[in-house]
């Protein structure tokens, strides 16, 4: 069988990735007084007095909500907020495997802001924290930064945060193998909403230079095809006011990534790049360009975001630290801060005698991974005045 034969199957056996198991024993009338009535009214009697204890006195404080929509689910596009379902439920998994983080999926149907903000807002009091999942662009920006502004437990929009904290340890790392720094020269294909964070981030932690490329050709001030998110990328980003296509972005550059469409980079554009190159074609399940093909194109050091082939750059290597992390100090935001921490935390983890153009980041299913995010995770959030213990 095929993995996505193999994986249709075990999901008709599975019947659901995650379930709902008790943590307190119900075998007699005294264990039923003590877990609900009438025992359970002092817990909530002490919630109504002081609103912190909720976090100590319910699993709120280690539960997150997936929340999608459904409208660009992984390369497979709107599909509907049901049809998301499975992914959210292995976003699920994955939260509790990695970080022992409970979560639940919650696929919301509409895709009207106001109306996703609100549901949100209304169900926060449930959770720890808010991932928000496979939301299409500009939309995503827009709800995330509206939820942001109203909620007192961190909103994280994963398809944007979660790829620029793992994009950027691998980019740390990478600079190193070709023995460049963060003066390289960067271009990023797909002005969306990995794309305009992962160059946020970059900028955030010290690159100067990075040009980004959408649909229309080169993000540049005064082009008429820009959204409202990708004018405000224009003003801080390709700072030769580049125009043109992907070609002409790429042709120079250090470092290409791509969030992306699969093969739209020709091995002539990896050969037109700077000596040394850093190529990431993260588009999946095709990536932009095969690895093997950018690597006999002259780049030095390739990743991309599948499990089979070297260096892949997985989210998974962020979104359950940094929850972690942040659930750990109950934190009320997931700062600037607190993303640069765990890029640095999770790029360490790859010693100078195991860094090679072939490793550059940990693999996802690396144990350390999660607690070494958690933990530069906290660090940050007390040092900027995220954290509430």
């Amino acid at each position: 069988m095929t993995i996505n034969e193999e994986s249709l199957k075990m999901h008709y056996g599975w019947k659901g990735k995650i379930e709902v198991v008790p943590r307190c024993k119900i075998e007699d009338k005294h264990d039923l007084s003590v877990a609900y009535t009438p025992g359970v009214a002092q817990p909530c009697l002490e919630i109504q007095k002081d609103y912190s204890k909720s976090f100590e006195l319910t699993r709120r404080g280690n539960l997150i909500a997936v929340i999608t929509d459904g409208t660009a689910v992984l390369g497979l596009g709107d599909i509907g907020p049901e049809a998301g379902m499975p992914v959210m439920e292995g976003k699920c998994a994955l939260f509790k495997t990695f970080a022992d983080v409970d979560a639940f999926p919650i696929c919301v149907r509409s895709k009207d802001v106001d109306e996703i903000v609100r549901t949100v807002y209304l169900i926060s009091g449930s959770f720890g924290g808010i991932n928000l999942e496979d939301i299409s662009a500009p939309r995503c920006f827009e709800i995330e930064r509206r939820l942001k502004e109203i909620c007192d437990i961190p909103v994280f929009h994963d398809d944007q945060h979660g790829t620029a904290v793992v994009v950027a340890a691998a980019l740390i790392n990478a600079l190193k193998v070709v023995k460049k720094d963060m003066s390289a020269r960067v271009t990023i294909c797909g002005a969306g909403s990995a794309g305009c964070s992962i160059a946020k981030h970059l900028l955030n932690i010290g690159f100067s230079d990075v040009t980004l490329v959408d649909r229309g050709g080169i993000v540049c001030e005064g082009e008429d095809w820009l959204n409202p998110e990708t004018e405000k990328m224009a003003k801080v980003t390709n700072l030769r006011h580049m125009r043109g296509s992907l070609a002409d972005a790429m042709r120079g550059a250090d470092i290409f990534i791509g969030v992306s469409a699969p093969g739209i980079v020709t091995p002539e554009m990896i050969a037109s790049m700077a000596p040394r190159a850093i190529a990431f074609p993260m588009a999946n399940p095709v990536p932009e360009i095969m690895p093997d093909l950018a690597l006999k194109a002259g780049a030095e050091v390739v990743g991309t975001g599948r499990s089979d082939f070297m260096n892949q750059i997985n989210n998974v290597l962020a979104f359950p630290g940094i929850f972690r992390g942040a659930l750990d100090c109950r934190a009320t935001r997931i700062t600037e801060e607190m993303k640069a921490a765990a890029s640095f935390a999770l790029a360490s983890l790859v010693s100078d005698g195991e860094l090679c153009a072939e490793y550059i980041i940990p693999p996802a299913t690396d144990k350390r991974v999660a607690a070494a995010v958690a933990e530069a995770t906290v660090k940050a959030a007390r040092k900027c005045g995220a954290a509430r213990i």
